[in-house]
């Protein structure tokens, strides 16, 4: 049986998704007209769908599994579960109004206007907290809206916040943090073979690697104890003796955001000859 992963065909998750799945050894060709390619190496198919459709495609059973964002998840109202967070596209779906305007907080926009094309997201935040708005339904340059006077204030999607200070808003609140994630059908992988499970490794495999980088140094044995200290891996590093009496090789895995806190201490302990190298897959 052939196994179906749709991702997303262009926008900002389309080359941090085939970075992913390329990383993790999935061997496939896409052509600029390629709507689906087989994997040369696993019962798998990749459809390549817009990324507002990732979700629809695998609610109606069309793929078995899916990348997209949080966001989008949350717009769709299917009911499918986050297998797996996937550390890349990060946003924050946030409310903003003009940098004049007396609104300090979400409860001050009880009737206003706000222009978003996230409005099932953006209804759902403001009535669980019941505060009466209308939402204007924009696919594209939300930004604008209230310049326009069609909107008192957007819901939208922001990264670095830049957009927002070059429109003149400023933003009030976070409605939702996103990223890119891997969904599938409640139970999926309960009622599958181990296609789907092979599948979720390798992305899970990824994905872990990405936080982590594997380092070796040579130092003196005497060194191991405070070495084990600083960087104690997965249950105890890897210490190897070398040729020359008294001196070891140590090798283990770090948390990459920890690594420049760690290396200063690794040189004051002893080490030397350190070594850095990024991890392609791993499997804890």
């Amino acid at each position: 049986m052939t196994y179906r992963l749709a991702v997303p065909n262009k926008g900002r998750l389309q080359q941090p998704t085939a970075n992913l799945l390329k990383q993790g050894g999935l061997a496939y060709e896409k052509t600029d007209r390629a709507l689906a390619v087989p994997v040369r190496n696993m019962d798998l198919e990749v459809l390549f769908v817009r990324t507002d459709d990732v979700c629809e495609f695998v609610a109606d059973e069309v793929a078995d599994l899916g990348i997209t964002g949080t966001d989008l998840l949350s717009e769709s109202g299917t009911e499918l579960e986050v297998i797996a967070p996937l550390g890349y596209g990060r946003c924050r779906l946030t409310a903003a109004v003009p940098k004049a305007s007396n609104v300090s907080s979400v409860e001050d926009l009880s009737g206003a206007r706000i222009a978003t094309s996230h409005p099932v997201t953006t209804q759902r935040f403001f009535a669980d907290k019941s505060i009466p708005i209308a939402t204007v339904p924009l696919s594209g340059s939300v930004e604008v809206a209230p310049k326009l006077d069609i909107a008192d204030a957007i819901v939208d999607l922001v990264s670095s916040g830049s957009t927002l200070l070059i429109n003149g808003l400023r933003p009030i609140a976070d409605i939702l943090e996103s990223e890119a994630v891997l969904v599938g059908r409640p139970g999926t992988l309960d009622r599958t073979n181990g296609t789907i499970a092979q599948i979720v490794l390798m992305i899970q495999s990824v994905v872990a690697a990405r936080r982590k980088r594997y380092i070796l140094m040579n130092a003196p044995k005497s060194a191991v104890p405070a070495i084990e200290e600083i960087i104690p891996g997965f249950e105890s590093p890897t210490v190897i003796p070398l040729a020359h009496d008294g001196m070891i090789a140590v090798h283990s895995v770090v948390d990459a955001d920890d690594l420049w806190r760690v290396l200063p201490e690794l040189k004051q302990a002893g080490a030397s000859g350190i070594l850095v190298l990024p991890i392609d897959q791993l499997i804890a």
